[in-house]
């Protein structure tokens, strides 16, 4: 039996979700959307002298009657007064995995060896530790090399590259990982071959911090056990990072999508858009259209479908070019309400005066929704005179404290950083003792609050925190 049912949906169209993204986007990433567009789309060319009239759908007839057209500029109000440009460095080097093959080249290989010793490196990840598998390598070295190699015959070629700097290089795990680069130093002092004997013997005691127990059973004195755990804190649990001439990433580079500064009392607040490419529409293809169409404004048949193209090009043109703008007004009509609700904190950066501030109270001041407040938020960074904030980590919730005044958690979380960076090592404080702490300073919290904001701060237990 066939029926007919009406329903009601709401979607999405696709210049909506492109303006999603679009708002999504970090500084960095947005440089690279918009070159991608300019590559992409014909009529969108780079260019230094714009119009600041924002784009609109128009006709063919409108586009022809145009003496410009209309384009977008994103260098509005974006350097301070005392802002000067500066070169960034470009530094040239080897990669890890560069370094890793050019010393395999020195070891006594046939050519085949050496293509599975780099098909090897190549599966190396960046911090030095390889997470695969040797039976999928094997299958994938099939497939992209045509050999047919086993998993122990890979095993035998990850052994020489175990040999390799930086020593730890090519490990599975944590515990592999410290073991070769303890098997490749002289064990000639009793704490080297205690820690030796550890990592071998004793490595979950050890994870756990279990270091009572592993005294008894190694039977060695607390001066002994301390001197061998000394050793094993000199190695390096990432390998991968030790080594590095500019060739990787391992070192950030965060680009700042708002510029604050405070001078003389007053803020100046800027969006920061030096890097991003100026673009317009190529006035060519205008041109070209007004060569295509009679002078009475109609288009000859045989170019209509000619027409038809550069008139979508342009109007996906011109609306992306007012995506950009739009993007630009909410970004800063967001960043200058978090500004005017968080002045205090602006001026010198003290976390103590940063308010209580969810995301909602900032979707109400602008009138925007809070998804929209979210997407503002998410990897943008503001740029102030006490460093570069990321935005996400000014929203906290609000505490009470016994007189009823409401506090930041940033606040709580400053108290504990601060109890557990001048706690006694060989006694650290548990949750418990921290909340006792916070509640005799005032604040109403429980233990397991203790224990969310003491994960957030990335702090291991008190057990884990524990010295011999």
């Amino acid at each position: 039996m066939q029926k007919q049912v009406l329903t009601l949906q709401q979607k999405l169209s696709p210049q909506q979700i492109q303006m999603i993204k679009l708002l999504e986007l970090p500084a960095m990433q947005l440089e690279q959307r918009i070159k991608r567009e300019i590559e992409e789309n014909i009529v969108l060319e780079e260019d230094e002298h714009l119009s600041e009239e924002e784009p609109q759908q128009i006709s063919v007839e409108e586009y022809l009657r145009e003496d410009d057209t209309p384009s977008y500029k994103s260098r509005i109000n974006n350097i301070s007064k005392d802002d000067k440009p500066r070169q960034a460095p470009l530094v040239g080097g080897r990669s890890l995995q560069e370094y890793l093959v050019e010393q395999l080249g020195y070891r006594n290989l046939s050519e085949e060896e050496m293509r599975l010793a780099v098909y090897l490196v190549g599966s190396i990840e960046e911090d030095g530790y390889l997470r695969r598998d040797l039976e999928t390598i094997a299958d994938d070295v099939a497939f992209a090399l045509g050999i047919d190699v086993t998993a122990e015959r890979l095993e035998g070629l990850l052994r020489i590259i175990h040999d390799l700097e930086p020593a730890g290089v090519g490990a599975r795990n944590l515990q592999e990982c410290l073991l070769l680069q303890m098997e490749q130093q002289r064990l000639d002092t009793p704490a080297r071959r205690l820690a030796l004997k550890i990592l071998k013997s004793y490595f979950d005691e050890f994870v756990k911090k279990h270091y009572e127990k592993l005294m008894a059973r190694l039977q060695v004195s607390r001066d002994e056990f301390r001197e061998a755990i000394e050793e094993i804190r000199r190695l390096s649990p990432r390998p991968g990072n030790l080594y590095s001439e500019g060739g990787t990433d391992t070192t950030p580079y965060i680009t700042p999508d708002f510029l604050l500064d405070y001078h003389e009392g007053r803020f100046d607040l800027s969006l920061n858009s030096r890097n991003l490419p100026e673009a317009r529409i190529n006035q060519r293809y205008v041109e070209m259209m007004r060569d295509m169409v009679s002078p009475d404004g109609r288009v000859k048949e045989e170019n209509r479908e000619a027409v038809q193209f550069v008139k979508s090009k342009i109007d996906s043109a011109k609306w992306f070019l007012s995506a950009i703008k739009q993007r630009h007004d909410t970004l800063m009509r967001t960043m200058q309400e978090i500004l005017d609700y968080q002045q205090e904190y602006f001026k010198d950066g003290d976390m103590s005066k940063l308010r209580p501030m969810i995301l909602k109270d900032i979707a109400d001041r602008t009138g925007l929704d809070v998804s929209t407040i979210s997407r503002v938020v998410n990897s943008k960074y503001v740029q102030t005179q006490f460093g570069i904030i990321l935005l996400k980590s000014l929203f906290s919730e609000a505490m009470q404290t016994e007189s009823g005044e409401e506090v930041s958690s940033h606040a709580i979380k400053q108290i504990l950083q601060q109890c557990v960076d001048e706690e006694d090592k060989h006694r650290p404080l548990t949750d418990e003792t921290l909340m006792d702490i916070l509640n005799a300073k005032g604040y109403r919290i429980a233990r397991r609050t203790v224990a969310k904001y003491r994960e957030m701060l990335g702090i291991p237990v008190a057990r884990l925190r524990k010295q011999v």
